[in-house]
């Protein structure tokens, strides 16, 4: 008689458990490791306080959004981009918005492509603020354009951008965090850097290096077990990237750019960036349903995610092709 009652439980409990996370992930808009961070794990503000964080591609979109938030946690803050006069209106709201004094934000001027201003750029920061904990690794230029349609030279300064300018960066700091034997060094991938999508081919390449390269590193790394890399793969969010994205040539700028009320709002994902961070979660997927399917699929049904992506892709394609 027991062994039925507990079996008739299980048989109850099972669909209820089910449901629930069907219901949970129907309003989710991040993986459940780095959701369950945000409900039960460590605060931002408790954790972040005090600490010393590099962003690059501070200027706008989430690099932007990232400062003021860290601002508000209470970091020490390095603020680098190509421009000093948008860098300079960032310090300004993060000083108004945040108990921080002027001294605990450097803005630093950093081009991604000049790799041979790299070490000098971080001898900076040591110099100024004795040590880095975290490096977010921001900086990043997207694409719009048609392969059969686009330059190699667009190709060619994609993967020198996003991909070996991160590298370059990474590699002036790492040797200080593995000396400390502490530190976060924080990438921000995309999900196509997970998986494919039309008029993103170079893009998409290299986010697909950068989640190659930080994965093999964290493996090299198991020496230093106090040291984060992690990797951040946000789906469509708010932000000025799409405005700056290559095209089919070099300096051809994007005819047109949609409206992004249909995307995350980049307070949010940044919040959820940070969640992760302190919270040493190793890779984050972040994005509104129906986006964030997508990732579970390309992990766990690949053959399901091919036919999504080309019905979608194909889709993307013609729309693109008829100028919407």
């Amino acid at each position: 008689m027991m062994d039925w009652c507990i079996c008739s439980l299980l048989w109850c409990f099972i669909p209820l458990c089910l449901l629930v996370h069907v219901v949970c992930f129907t309003f989710a808009d991040a993986d459940f490791t780095l959701l369950r961070a945000s409900l039960t794990g460590h605060r931002p503000e408790t954790k972040l306080k005090g600490l010393v964080v590099w962003v690059t591609g501070a200027s706008s979109g989430i690099g932007e959004e990232l400062a003021y938030q860290l601002a508000r946690c209470g970091s020490r803050l390095i603020l680098s981009a190509r421009r000093k006069d948008l860098l300079d209106r960032v310090k300004h709201q993060c000083l108004e918005n945040s108990s921080l004094k002027d001294e605990d934000v450097l803005v630093l001027p950093l081009d991604l492509l000049d790799r041979k201003s790299h070490e000098e750029k971080s001898k900076i920061v040591i110099e100024y603020f004795g040590h880095i904990d975290i490096l977010i690794n921001n900086g990043g230029r997207s694409q719009r354009s048609l392969c059969l349609e686009t330059h190699v030279e667009v190709y060619q300064a994609l993967m020198e951008l996003n991909f070996l300018g991160t590298v370059s960066l990474t590699k002036q700091v790492l040797p200080h965090m593995t000396q400390k034997g502490t530190g976060s060094i924080v990438t921000v991938s995309s999900v196509v850097g997970l998986a494919g999508a039309p008029l993103a081919t170079g893009y998409s390449a290299s986010k697909h290096a950068l989640q190659g390269f930080f994965n093999s590193l964290r493996t090299e790394l198991t020496d230093f077990p106090n040291i984060l890399i992690s990797m951040v793969c946000p789906g469509p969010v708010q932000s000025e990237i799409v405005n700056n994205a290559f095209t089919e040539e070099l300096n051809k700028p994007v005819d047109t750019v949609g409206s992004q009320e249909h995307k995350m709002p980049t307070c949010r994902c940044v919040r959820l960036m940070l969640v992760g961070i302190a919270n040493g979660v190793k890779e984050m997927w972040i994005a509104q349903q129906p986006f964030l399917l997508f990732y579970y699929a390309w992990q766990y049904a690949p053959t399901v995610a091919w036919a999504m992506t080309n019905k979608l892709g194909r889709k993307r394609v013609q729309n693109f092709k008829a100028g919407l």
